[in-house]
């Protein structure tokens, strides 16, 4: 990292992956002078952030990291979603939403973690504003009256800085959270999800991206090119090292038994990896001179594919939010004052609080096991199959196009 003293900035931004590199880069675009620090190299094959997992991108994030000019890059390496459906096993009634339908063709894309994560890096290093980092932890850090300082820690070296503001995207097990003196709720839900890729026959249809609720926990398979799909299937924590040290044969057949024949049938198993399940809440999303961005303010289940997308607009929200307070000649704000962070509380708030309460939801729902919840879920998705204003609002809640939509989620500047 080398030897720096003194530095300051405006905003610095402890965490590089998805979200943070995300942040860097909104914020690259104004006055200010950034620093990004990061633990993990993104080429290390530790890096928690940028591994083979599919990320599930809405409508709206799509239209966010295309107005960060980053979406060409990763265009052709994506898959779009043209449908979702949603069952539960061995029980009637089922939901679909329909881009068609919807007006809007595509309901979101699939694309690769590490993709998104080289596309992020490499357009960082064009940019000058920023200075990275990376391996670095930021520690010892103390909010003033005008600013913070803090110290970027590494096995190299130490640098002393200070900033007028620092958000905080390290993660769901944020370290700097707790420094901060911000607490998290952490709810474990006796799951594990096992994820990799496996190829189906010529049958399917390829833009159609499936939840299916079972007994056991909810399995998602998310459709990519060359007749391959993404599986994410949950399972009790306590079964999953036995699932997971199934040959590729025993694991065929259980993602089968699983998921159906509706597909024709599975083959050419991947790779599987396993990630134990919590839903993490921080208490508050703002301290002194700091704000909570990303997992590091709220961590869910993969059931409906929201994490990222909600991040991703903490990050546009925040970006919009400094840059407001940059362009009006009338304010005396500063990037990290009381009054900003407070407007980008009150503007999260409420999105953040109805996906927490959606995923979370799902969950326990699905999880009743009696005869009669299944019968009244059965019925409940035939119902919202059949209601098109019902169908309409999740759709966009689920595209991310609900609520007060961003510049950066409208296509425009910031």
């Amino acid at each position: 990292m080398g030897q720096k003293q003194k530095q300051a900035y405006d905003v610095v931004i402890a965490g590089g992956g998805m979200v943070g590199a995300s942040l860097a880069v909104a914020l690259a675009g104004l006055d200010l002078k950034l620093a990004l620090v990061e633990a993990v190299p993104l080429e290390h094959s530790g890096q928690p952030s940028f591994d083979d997992r599919t990320i599930a991108l809405s409508r709206g994030s799509r239209q966010i990291l295309d107005s960060l000019e980053v979406w060409n890059s990763i265009g052709e390496r994506s898959w779009p979603i043209h449908k979702i459906h949603i069952s539960e096993q061995g029980r009637f009634g089922t939901a679909v939403i329909d881009g068609t339908e919807q007006g809007v063709g595509e309901l979101g894309a699939l694309v690769s973690a590490r993709v998104l994560g080289e596309v992020l890096w490499a357009r960082i290093e064009q940019l000058d504003a920023i200075d990275v980092f990376c391996p670095g932890r930021l520690v010892g850090v103390q909010a003033n009256a005008d600013h913070v300082t803090a110290t970027v820690a590494s096995a190299e070296a130490e640098a002393s800085i200070t900033a007028k503001l620092v958000t905080v995207a390290d993660g769901a097990r944020s370290g700097l959270r707790a420094q901060l003196g911000i607490g998290a709720d952490s709810k474990a839900y006796g799951q594990t999800a096992i994820v990799g890729n496996v190829g189906i026959d010529a049958r399917w249809s390829g833009h159609v991206a499936y939840e299916r609720f079972t007994p056991h926990g909810p399995m998602a398979l998310l459709p990519g090119r060359d007749n391959t799909c993404t599986f994410v299937l949950s399972r009790a924590e306590e079964l999953a090292p036995t699932v997971m040290a199934l040959d590729d044969t025993a694991f065929l057949q259980l993602l089968q038994q699983t998921f159906g024949y509706r597909l024709g049938r599975f083959g050419r198993l991947g790779t599987r990896h396993a990630y134990p399940l919590h839903l993490v809440t921080a208490e508050r999303v703002t301290a002194d001179r700091a704000v909570i961005v990303g997992n590091a303010a709220h961590g869910l289940h993969p059931v409906a594919g929201q994490g990222f997308n909600l991040g991703l607009r903490d990050v546009a929200t925040l970006a919009e939010i400094l840059a407001d307070g940059l362009q009006d000649p009338e304010t005396t704000e500063d990037v990290g004052s009381a009054e900003q962070l407070e407007r980008y509380r009150e503007w999260r708030y409420r999105d953040q609080r109805n996906v927490v309460a959606f995923t979370d939801g799902l969950i326990r729902l699905f999880d009743i096991p009696s005869d009669v919840a299944a019968v009244a879920r059965g019925f409940g998705l035939l119902a919202f199959d059949l209601l098109p204003g019902a169908k309409r609002v999740l759709a966009h809640h689920t595209m991310g196009l609900s609520g007060t939509l961003t510049r950066l989620a409208r296509g425009l500047p910031l």
